[in-house]
């Protein structure tokens, strides 16, 4: 059902590249938009009353019983909680397993040369430190909206996204929950779409 955003507490453009932290209340409902289509949505989420309670793929995989994240899947902790369920897909395709970007994986995948290009590890990092966590505390993330498909071999391959302009994801808070998000800079792969775009954020109670 589609939400009036004249309704909602908060609606902001974030740009490319950069980080974002917010708690979504429990109740309320997070919508992150993929403005113009092929932008990966790099994020974690954390119990905010418990932030060594935090999303596991692991656990959300086997509960789910599949790779992929789209509308019905619980975001399940590692102490078995549920931290927020989504409730709209209109993408239909995230990613649990690919991970987030970062000088070293940069490096390996790109060249020595590509290693101090900005990375999602880099936005978690500085969001991390002004929250006063530890770099411990960067786990498994979710890529919205990126398209990782499981290849014959057993290989990921990360190849063009299919989210199309306006695209959405939208998710109900189980508990009171920390996001944090990196609107991905990578510029050497296809994920997106080798030009990194702004997404929008809107929260409904």
């Amino acid at each position: 059902m589609s939400k009036d955003t004249k309704n909602a507490i908060y609606n902001e453009k974030l740009p490319s590249g950069l980080p974002w932290a917010g708690v979504i209340k429990k109740g309320q409902t997070f919508r992150i938009v993929d403005l113009e289509g092929c932008q990966a949505v790099d994020t974690l989420f954390y119990n905010n009353d418990n932030l060594n309670d935090r999303y596991s793929a692991n656990d959300t995989i086997r509960e789910q019983g599949s790779i992929f994240i789209t509308t019905g899947t619980k975001l399940i902790s590692t102490d078995d909680n549920v931290l927020m369920e989504i409730v709209e897909d209109t993408c239909g395709n995230h990613d649990t397993l690919g991970g987030h970007c970062s000088a070293e994986s940069n490096s390996v995948r790109f060249g020595l040369d590509k290693k101090y290009m900005h990375s999602c590890r880099d936005n978690y990092l500085t969001i991390a430190a002004q929250l006063e966590m530890s770099p411990k505390d960067i786990t498994n993330n979710i890529n919205f909206f990126m398209n990782v498909p499981v290849e014959e071999n057993g290989h990921l391959a990360i190849v063009d996204g299919i989210s199309k302009p306006g695209d959405y994801v939208e998710m109900v808070a189980h508990m009171d929950t920390l996001v944090l998000i990196s609107n991905c800079p990578q510029l050497n792969n296809p994920c997106n779409g080798y030009n990194p775009t702004p997404i929008q954020l809107i929260i409904w109670d």
